[in-house]
């Protein structure tokens, strides 16, 4: 099979490999830590957790990356890649090790916060890092394959260290701070790993690293003017429409999370802990998901084009969210996540490639940054408006086909645009 051919190619990359045990380390740890926080935040006994509750979290946590996001492209496009994983992932588990320490101590929860607030934004640097630096380990033949393998394999990574958090958790009677600690460990090993690389070998190109801080924060309102410009350019049209596309598939998957966070701890289960578990589950057959789209993408958006395979994935979300979702029973909803986790996956693979493709080498860091920013605010805005929507125990119709209608909208775009 030629999928099967071309993964066996990449995999004998030794950088792409690398790059990978990189990726692999970091987002398993990312992992580790959210279902930390989502056990402590939304799953702890004494805690009567509501939508508005989850929403005012992840606004906490994610809208200062509106302001983080646009400063982390331009260093990405200054500071040498590699350094940014070596040094991004040793203060992440510094910073994780704090929490744990905060976990323990009775402080405000806003302390709280804050400190976890601290290691996601590092995140963003870290993670657009990464999406940054691939194709200067795999050759343009091979980028949509390697756009298939990494992100899918950095998603299954952090299921699988959510899966090891669980059992950490059961292990080390239900301490969320031993998690969290395991989290900072992951994160040491992914600084390690990234020692592998030479400091220059992940660019961006020497001419353009500026090591001084304020040379680069000065022009960073400049720099990102030329980048919106660069991408929303004819030659990069497609890459603008995905990046839209992406945005709004984002909003509908951040709506329906929340909405399975309420479902978890108080429809389906009896108690925090059978809803945790369930959580659990619920995330693994999304993880399988996203496998399945590492394998049908390559395939099929080289038959249809990565365009037509978005607008295939948004069309089978609207049908498929609709039908599985609306009986609010065990089953289908677990079907469901495999169903959105294999859509909403396989258009980002597809995403992911049209913007790799279609921007300069010396626009990446920033364009992508772009690119999580908007991911971060789809998020939040869909929390909140889940929050208005919900009631207590997470079963909600008009929400269900808030989503079905904007996933049809978004397919019915972005065909238009591909038939032009």
């Amino acid at each position: 099979m030629p999928v099967v051919r071309d993964l066996h190619v990449l995999l004998r990359l030794r950088y792409f490999r690398r790059l990978l045990y990189v990726r692999l380390l970091s987002q398993g740890a990312d992992g580790v830590y959210q279902v930390a926080l989502a056990a402590y935040v939304v799953f702890s006994p004494e805690k009567q957790t509501s939508a508005t509750a989850v929403a005012s979290a992840m606004a906490v946590l994610l809208l200062p990356y509106s302001l983080v996001g646009p400063f982390a492209g331009v260093l990405l496009d200054r500071w040498r890649r590699r350094q940014v994983f070596v040094y991004g992932n040793l203060l992440r588990a510094l910073l994780a090790s704090a929490t744990a320490v905060l976990i323990l101590t009775p402080v405000p929860d806003w302390l709280f916060y804050v400190s976890a607030l601290c290691v996601t934004a590092v995140n963003r640097f870290v993670l657009a890092g990464l999406s940054a630096s691939l194709p200067r380990v795999v050759d343009n033949e091979r980028l949509v394959m390697a756009n298939s393998l990494s992100p899918t394999a950095g998603t299954l990574a952090a299921a699988a260290g959510g899966g090891l958090a669980f059992v950490v958790r059961l292990v080390a009677s239900d301490s969320d701070a031993a998690v969290v600690l395991l989290g900072a460990v992951l994160y040491l090993c992914a600084a390690l790993a990234s020692l592998s690389f030479a400091p220059g070998q992940l660019g961006p190109d020497a001419a353009l690293v500026q090591p001084r801080l304020a040379t680069a924060l000065t022009g960073t309102a400049r720099d990102l003017a030329a980048a919106v410009r660069h991408l929303v350019g004819p030659k990069r049209r497609e890459a603008a429409w995905a990046l839209v596309t992406m945005t709004l598939m984002r909003f509908c998957y951040g709506a329906l999370l929340v909405m399975l966070l309420m479902l978890c701890r108080y429809a389906f289960a009896s108690n925090p802990d059978d809803g945790l578990r369930l959580l659990g589950l619920a995330l693994g057959t999304s993880a399988a998901g996203f496998f399945a789209a590492a394998v049908v993408t390559p395939w099929a958006a080289g038959r249809l084009g990565p365009g037509r395979w978005i607008v295939v994935c948004a069309m089978a979300a609207a049908v498929l969210e609709l039908a599985l979702v609306l009986p609010f029973a065990v089953g289908p909803m677990l079907v469901a996540t495999f169903v959105l986790g294999l859509t909403t996956q396989g258009a980002k693979i597809a995403t992911d490639t049209v913007v790799q493709s279609s921007v300069d080498d010396g626009f990446r860091g920033r364009v992508f940054s772009v690119y999580d920013v908007l991911f971060n605010i789809a998020f939040v805005g869909a929390a909140a408006v889940a929050a208005l929507i919900l009631p207590p125990d997470g079963r909600s119709v008009t929400l269900v086909v808030t989503v079905a209608v904007i996933y049809g909208a978004v397919a019915g775009a972005m065909a238009r645009f591909e038939h032009r």
